[in-house]
């Protein structure tokens, strides 16, 4: 960790780390993402049918369950990120925290950093997991192709942002249940709504700059390329990346420039 994280940097990222490992909500999240990467893939993959090279998603019927586990882990880390962040607000802790490591900036950059790390090895658990269940249960039923990799790789992406917006998110709500269903209400309620009113009135292609919809093109890289709220992958992943940025830099902004 030394030749990898400046040595300045190492106390408050020991500090995020213990606080990332101890707590049970971040067991329940990680067993949550697991489980669903066990079940959902063996499930698609026994109920599927032969692969189609002309359907959809261009993976195969049989890695439906993958893509729901990937969706599960962008969840799990949006909220992840949201509750560790907000929760340190409730309890004070980022308080005592900043005693120890004055520097605002250095304070942020370490719980950004150790949660962006969960989130990416989580995902990549979680794949790991998925692709196994895909294999013993449907191995003839799909193959390991340039799309898949992308599919795995956008995973990836999607699920270390999430996990940075919803740090943002915590970091500026201050309260762990208004943060986590901030970013869980707008995934599964508020902008799933904003589709069906924009393509009510005959302008769909307007959510592709809303970060769900690029999350789901960052997801489905290569499918659906018709869907008018999918936006090509590599401008969903821009997207994405702008949407992080932008509320990671405005919460960064404000542990700067507020009271504790």
């Amino acid at each position: 960790m030394i030749d990898v994280v400046p040595a300045e940097l190492i106390p408050p990222v020991l500090s995020e780390y213990r606080k990332a490992v101890t707590l049970r909500y971040t067991r329940v999240l990680a067993g949550l993402a697991v489980a669903v990467a066990i079940a959902a893939p063996a499930m698609s993959a026994i109920l599927a049918g032969p692969q189609d090279p002309k359907g959809e998603p261009v993976t195969g019927t049989a890695t439906i369950g993958l893509y729901l586990a990937l969706f599960t882990v962008v969840l799990v880390s949006a909220a992840f990120g949201a509750a560790g962040a907000a929760g340190e607000h409730q309890h004070d802790t980022l308080m005592i925290t900043a005693l120890f490591t004055v520097d605002r900036d250095k304070l942020a950059g370490a719980k950004f950093l150790v949660t962006g790390l969960a989130a990416c090895a989580a995902a990549l658990a979680v794949e790991i997991v998925a692709v196994l269940c895909l294999l013993l249960f449907g191995r003839d039923k799909f193959e390991f192709t340039g799309s898949l990799f992308a599919v795995l790789g956008g995973g990836l992406i999607a699920a270390v942002c999430w996990a940075l917006i919803g740090t943002g998110i915590g970091l500026l709500a201050r309260a762990p249940l208004l943060a986590v269903g901030t970013v869980l209400g707008w995934l599964l309620l508020v902008e799933p709504l904003l589709w069906v009113v924009t393509a009510g009135i005959g302008i769909p292609g307007v959510v592709t700059v809303l970060p769900g919809s690029a999350t789901l093109s960052t997801l489905f890289s290569g499918s659906f390329a018709d869907a008018d709220l999918l936006a090509p992958a590599p401008a969903a992943i821009v997207v994405l990346l702008l949407w992080t940025v932008g509320i990671g830099g405005w919460s960064w902004w404000t542990l700067r420039h507020t009271e504790l």
